[in-house]
């Protein structure tokens, strides 16, 4: 085979290219490994609102890179192309986790691996990677952070508010104050000492503090 022939395109020469049993091995361990990443992913999502349409993209993204990489490897000319038609597509879906474009990414490098005939590497590696996103996603070495919103008409009332959480808490730390005439706004993070919250009802009752509010919340926080 010269240079030349390298290049030469025939369309029907490529239609055996990649055999059929070829085709369907890599599609069904493609869309087996592609279920995995999705189970993983909806048993380790830890956001506020849970996309099952993200999920379903994570086994199409698996398949879709598998047949992209069986084709681009049977052909030289075809891998020429596809390189220059990904390089203009643009995504504008934000994603909002950083453990969704983890996921992303694995679902791509699994269906790469295996269309290139590395079948124990991407399996073995998707299992490994599984277990461990499986042991470390949720892991917590604290306990769950709550946001108490307080109003209070002035220093005193504020100070007074403060020690009442620092008595019935674990641990307090202004987030955010705002201060206006008459009344002084505090966004407060507290861990509590256990799963009762009546002492919120005493807070409130205390003099010079117009609102209290106990909020609890999910995602990303500092230990």
């Amino acid at each position: 085979m010269t240079f030349s022939d390298i290049f030469k395109s025939n369309f029907l020469s490529n239609v055996t290219s990649v055999t059929l049993p070829d085709m369907f091995l890599a599609l069904a361990l493609s869309f087996g490994i592609g279920m995995l990443i999705f189970l993983i992913y909806k048993k380790t999502y830890a956001g506020v609102m849970y996309s099952s349409s993200f999920g379903v993209t994570l086994i199409a993204m698996t398949m879709i890179s598998t047949f992209v990489i069986l084709a681009v490897t049977s052909n030289v000319v075809l891998s020429l192309g596809m390189v220059g038609a990904l390089s203009i597509v643009r995504f504008r879906t934000a994603i909002k986790e950083p453990m969704d474009i983890a996921f992303l990414f694995w679902a791509i490098a699994a269906g790469i691996v295996l269309a290139a005939g590395m079948i124990p590497l991407a399996v073995i590696g998707s299992v490994i990677i599984g277990v461990m996103i499986l042991v470390f996603a949720n892991r917590k070495s604290h306990t769950r952070p709550y946001i108490v919103v307080l109003q209070c008409d002035s220093q005193d009332s504020e100070n007074r508010a403060s020690a009442f959480l620092k008595e019935h808490t674990n641990r307090m730390s202004v987030k955010s104050k705002s201060v206006r005439k008459g009344e002084i706004e505090l966004n407060l993070e507290i861990r509590l000492k256990d799963a009762a919250t009546d002492f919120m009802n005493e807070l409130a009752d205390l003099e010079g503090v117009r609102n209290a509010v106990l909020v609890s919340y999910n995602g990303d926080y500092m230990g």
